[in-house]
């Protein structure tokens, strides 16, 4: 077996309003744009990792595609949950979950991009 993984780092989405969803995911989550090698392609980082959104092709079906269940961003603490939440529901993003507390300790909500894509903002202990 080869040596193990070091982690998921890149997460690739078609979207069907590519700059809603660089807006939201730059100016409400902070990431930075780290390339755009055109008008169909962007690729964003908080530094540590690699999100690619992608121009979905304007034939293709919604919900088209592979299907993805939701996608994560850690926080450092628990009360950071309810500041993410209370800010995003502030700025008028659509709350799927409130912030909830899970039997393995970690603390998490569930919200929206602009294209309907699950975001889970949660808390982790190590």
């Amino acid at each position: 077996m080869p040596r193990k993984t070091l982690g998921l780092r890149h997460v690739a989405l078609y979207v069907s309003n590519l700059s809603a969803c660089v807006d939201f995911y730059t100016k409400l989550l902070g990431m930075k744009i780290a390339w755009q090698p055109d008008e169909d392609n962007v690729y964003l980082t908080t530094g540590e990792d690699n999100f690619a959104l992608h121009r979905a092709p304007a034939d293709a079906a919604p919900g088209g595609h592979q299907r993805l269940d939701h996608i994560g961003f850690f926080l450092e603490s628990a009360a950071d949950v309810d500041e993410w939440h209370n800010f995003l529901r502030g700025e008028g993003v659509e709350i799927k979950a409130v912030p909830k507390n899970h039997r393995d300790g970690t603390r998490s909500f569930y919200c929206a991009d602009p294209d309907g894509n699950v975001v889970q903002m949660i808390y982790c202990p190590v």
